[in-house]
Formats: C-alpha cells, structure tokens, sequence
C-alpha cells in the first residue's frame, strides 16, 4: 500500500487548513491540493495569493506535479485559490456532483446565472458518490457526508480523510448546521460514516479554532480518537442530544464574515464572474438572507 505524506498550511485569517497530499513511491511525484484559499480582505474588496503561492513554492520545491485541486465543499468562510492554482500549477478542478444543488439554491439569490453555469462545468471534473480515482499511486474515494452543507463530501485517501468541516477536532466538536440545506441530523449521520473506518485512520480536519488558551493550531485526530473524545459526537451521545445542541448553539449564531463573496466566487472554482470594463463584481443582495 502507497502511504501518503500530508503537508498542511495554515490560513489564521479564515483558520482553514490545506493540504497537499502525495506518495513518495510515486514515480511521476503526482499530488493533489484540498481546500486552497485566495486571501480577500472584504472592506477593500481586494485579493491577495500569499497563501496560495505558499502552496505554489511548496509544491515546486518538492518537484510535484499537481495532478487534481479538490474541494471538499462550497466553502462560506473562504474564497478557493483553486483557477489561481490551475492556472500556475495545472491539474483538474475537481467537487462532488452535489455542488449542482448548491448552485440551484444560491444563483438565484445572487442573480449571477450569466456567469454561473448551472452544470458546475466550471469545474473540470464532478465525482459521484462514492466514486474512486487515483493520486499517482495514491488509492482516493469520496463519500458524501452532508450536515453543515447539503454538498460536503470527504475524501478518503489510504488511510487518511479529508473531511472539511464535517467534523473538526475532538475538543472543538463540529461544524454549524444552519446554511441553506444544512442538517444537524445529517451532520450526526455523517459522524457515523466516519466512524466506521478503521481505528487508526487519520482524520484532517478543514478548520480549527483552538478552545482559547489551551493550544495552538492542529489538523488531525485519528478515527479513534474522533469516536470517543469528539465533545459534540463522540459515540456515547445519542441523535436527538446531538440535534438539540447543535440546533440550540446554531440559533441566532452571525452570518460568517464572507460568506456572500465567498459563496459566488466559488461556484465558479474562486473566479469573481465576468468582467465589466475590465472590472469583477461582488453582488451583494440586500434583505435576502
């Protein structure tokens, strides 16, 4: 079995994590990118690739070839560097087919249906459930695992997941159900597909806020760990316990910073739509939310 490395960066500003994942028994060095991040400070509407091109040099240094750029959901915290990527590094744009729900959902709501396409063709390549694929010689799959979006999905890669934010770490539990399609019942559900694999899998999570003063940034917690030390979902809470508290705490709770820029950009793989006078926009809808 190809075992896979894991380099994670992490962005302080949105506390999300990427990864570059590849195996070192691979011949032609082929990797894979998870859940990249365009800086965007929203009060100027301006972009930066310090983070990305952090990856950039990273993955020139080691010489890999980037073979796939995937995204475990549409993000409503961040702006993907995913066409910035592609664009210096190659490599197919790669989600699950359920962003076409998303996109049904939220493109009517921005009004961006010009430069949205509704069959995700922004995109490179859309995976079914439970599909296969490769990373070199890297075995991969994707599973569906909704609950904070109806679209999360988690990619399994030998023995390491890459869940977004399906689940974060132990002491921080997981991810707000209350998006549009969001589901604390299918956020516990999706707990449990993860809790079937194996003990000793590792478990990358997309974000972390570390309780405050207890430690720094981390990104990954073994299955075993997730299943009994997990503070919302380890395997002694019931569903309708899990439900009530993560309905309770999502109440009420503020809309993420750039969700709205976030959310557009991102149907269309972190690409601000087409230009007007050589200008990209963000709409931003008033009294819709």
């Amino acid at each position: 079995m190809a075992a896979p490395n894991v380099r994670g960066f992490f962005d302080p500003v949105t506390a999300t994590w990427t990864y570059v994942v590849w195996s070192d028994t691979d011949s032609l060095k082929r990797c894979a990118v998870i859940d990249s991040v365009l800086d965007y400070d929203m009060p100027s509407s301006r972009t930066s690739t310090v983070s990305a091109d952090a990856i950039i040099n990273f993955v020139n240094q080691k010489q890999l070839q980037v073979e796939w750029i995937l995204e475990t959901h549409i993000h409503a915290d961040h702006v993907t560097a995913a066409r910035y990527l592609k664009g210096k590094l190659g490599g197919k744009i790669a989600i699950s087919k359920h962003i076409l729900g998303i996109i049904t959902t939220w493109v009517p709501i921005f009004q961006t249906g010009d430069d949205t396409p509704a069959d995700g063709s922004d995109f490179d390549y859309l995976f079914d459930n439970d599909e296969e694929f490769t990373i070199g010689d890297l075995k991969a799959r994707i599973i569906h695992t909704p609950g904070h979006t109806p679209a999360d999905t988690t990619y399994i890669i030998e023995e390491t997941a890459f869940v977004g934010d399906t689940i974060f770490l132990p002491d921080v539990g997981s991810g707000r159900c209350d998006f549009p399609g969001g589901s604390a019942e299918d956020s516990y559900d999706s707990s449990r597909k993860l809790f079937a694999l194996p003990d000793h899998y590792r478990i990358y999570v997309g974000h972390d806020y570390p309780p405050a003063g207890t430690r720094g940034p981390q990104c990954m917690a073994t299955v075993n760990e997730q299943k009994f030390k997990n503070d919302r979902l380890h395997i002694g809470i019931d569903k309708n316990t899990f439900v009530s508290r993560r309905k309770a705490d999502d109440t009420g709770k503020a809309v993420p910073a750039l969700l709205l820029p976030s959310i557009q950009a991102n149907m269309r793989t972190g690409d601000f739509g087409t230009a007007v006078n050589g200008t990209q926009y963000v709409k931003l809808p008033v009294n819709k939310l």
